[in-house]
């Protein structure tokens, strides 16, 4: 039986402070972090754009007709 590991490659975090938002996403494999501002709208639109994203990874398969 074969097993297989998962390996982390990124990490990120969303952070409020003080009503700013900053994006840090640390490459786990290099050992550095990545930050930049986002845009409270951006942050509110987050969960649409993360379903677009899942939808457009995974589709659902076409329906056969009946």
């Amino acid at each position: 039986m074969e097993t297989s590991t998962a390996t982390l490659l990124y990490a990120a975090e969303l952070v409020e402070e003080n009503g700013t938002y900053t994006l840090v996403v640390q490459d786990v494999r290099r050992d550095t972090v990545q930050t930049t501002p986002v845009p409270k709208a951006m942050v509110d639109k987050l969960p649409t754009f993360l379903s677009a994203l899942a939808a457009k990874l995974n589709p659902t398969p076409p329906r056969g007709r009946w």
